[in-house]
């Protein structure tokens, strides 16, 4: 009996051992807003908007001698219904194994490309829902990717990713993030090449944070990003926000230029974008939200729209 019952601890003890060194998060945010949109001439409509709301898993187990792997699993669903809105899995699936040499990342995730320079200046709402950036050309690939991230150094990651080629296209992406106290800049380029097109960016992003007031931007230069043989074409967005206890003031602005191949009044064609908003803070992870947005569009490439919204995260 006794020896059974020392062979029942060591086990307890090596499965202690083994679950500490292991751990699993799951994380997720719920985002609807209550909003009056108008498409173009038609008569406007009430409608309840999904802002990207998902749900996720993370994890990661320490190996020994500085060694991790980890992994990543995320969903996209709409509580106004509780129906997917991607696939299983579809916002990301990943596995990673990270050390002193920087992380190595296999699977699906969106690109890092994006998240340094557009995604970083959308402070009001995520980048997400109908305020969300209608101007950014968003060129790679997020399926069958393999990405290496740099150890930070003087402030500075830098991220490097390629997609599988086959009868895919193939996307190359390179991401810069840089931060130094209030100041954070950033950059990334996009090449997606199949055998008809050859689509590309590259923008540069900066934010600096000044007392109560955070104000940065963007500038993206692309190639066909919007449709084969556009040709180039440069957008600009400026975000600023000011918080005051726990309310926040948003505004943006963003202009996209006219292609170079672009008709007047058709595919290709300039369109400008605002939105003022602001967000009060009810705790650590929920807020009240309402905003205002318009894209003016003078040709087909985005849309004209505007909208009117209440809305109401929660992130857990």
């Amino acid at each position: 009996m006794k020896r059974s019952l020392l062979a029942f601890a060591v086990l307890a003890g090596m499965a202690g051992a083994a679950a500490a060194q292991s751990t699993v998060t799951l994380y997720g945010r719920l985002n609807l807003s209550v909003e009056r949109q108008t498409v173009g001439a038609a008569s406007s409509n009430w409608t309840m908007q999904n802002n990207s709301s998902r749900f996720g898993l993370r994890g990661s187990e320490d190996l020994g001698g500085g060694l991790k792997a980890g992994f990543g699993l995320e969903a996209g669903f709409n509580p106004a219904n509780g129906g997917a809105t991607t696939p299983f899995w579809g916002r990301q699936s990943e596995v990673n194994l990270s050390g002193a040499f920087g992380t190595v990342r296999l699977g699906n995730f969106l690109s890092e490309a994006y998240f340094a320079t557009a995604d970083y200046v959308s402070l009001h709402n995520h980048d997400t829902g109908r305020s969300s950036d209608a101007l950014y050309a968003y060129i790679g690939r997020n399926t069958g990717k393999v990405a290496w991230r740099s150890p930070s150094f003087g402030g500075s990651t830098i991220e490097a990713a390629v997609t599988e080629g086959g009868t895919a296209n193939r996307t190359m992406e390179l991401a810069w993030n840089y931060s130094a106290g209030p100041l954070q800049l950033g950059a990334g380029y996009e090449d997606n090449s199949p055998t008809n097109q050859r689509a590309k960016q590259f923008a540069v992003r900066g934010l600096y944070e000044l007392g109560a007031l955070t104000f940065g931007g963007y500038v993206q230069r692309d190639t066909d990003g919007y449709g084969v043989g556009l040709g180039n074409r440069t957008t600009v967005r400026l975000a600023g926000m000011y918080a005051m206890g726990p309310g926040e003031f948003h505004l943006n602005v963003g202009r996209a230029g006219k292609y170079s191949n672009g008709v007047n009044g058709g595919i290709g064609d300039s369109a400008t974008q605002y939105t003022l908003g602001y967000n009060y803070k009810l705790s650590k992870r929920t807020k009240v939200y309402g905003f205002v947005t318009k894209v003016a569009d003078s040709g087909r490439s985005y849309g004209d729209f505007r909208s009117f919204a209440l809305g109401l995260r929660h992130n857990f």
